[in-house]
């Protein structure tokens, strides 16, 4: 069984909302294993880095590795998933200003896919010459451009 990866994701959006992608690449020894794209006509960019997120932790379990270094642009993701959520499921999935948790149902699906699997969570700075990172943003753009 194959022990640990790297996957970087991004996702984004042409107005927010407005057409959007998802993008993530698998990397093993430093040599990609696979990649995958997404898209939706109308959706906004968080919820775009969110489906980043889960369909490579989807794929990853797929492939029964059990350690991934997750490198995401996006820091609501990051904050989202290693800080933010233990107070939204404690308070009933409410923000600290007592609003509901937008996108609620892909935490709620993020939440699981984080307990199967270990994650260690990193944030990189988007559009700074990341290989991967790079890779994902060009990947999601050409999603978009679906709907343009």
């Amino acid at each position: 069984m194959p022990d640990r990866i790297d996957i970087f994701t991004d996702g984004g959006c042409s107005g927010n909302p407005g057409p959007g992608g998802w993008a993530y690449v698998l990397i093993k020894n430093g040599e990609m294993l696979t990649y995958a794209s997404g898209s939706s006509a109308q959706t906004t960019n968080n919820i775009m880095e969110l489906s980043a997120v889960i369909n490579a932790l989807e794929s990853s379990i797929l492939m029964e590795f059990n350690e991934i270094n997750l490198y995401t642009d996006s820091q609501y993701v990051k904050n989202g998933i290693t800080t933010w959520i233990f107070s939204w499921k404690k308070n009933g999935w409410k923000t600290a200003s007592k609003d509901p948790v937008k996108n609620r149902e892909l935490w709620e699906k993020l939440d699981i896919l984080n307990g199967r699997i270990k994650v260690n969570w990193c944030w990189v700075k988007g559009h700074a010459g990341i290989k991967y990172n790079e890779m994902c943003d060009s990947l999601v753009r050409k999603e978009m451009q679906k709907y343009l």
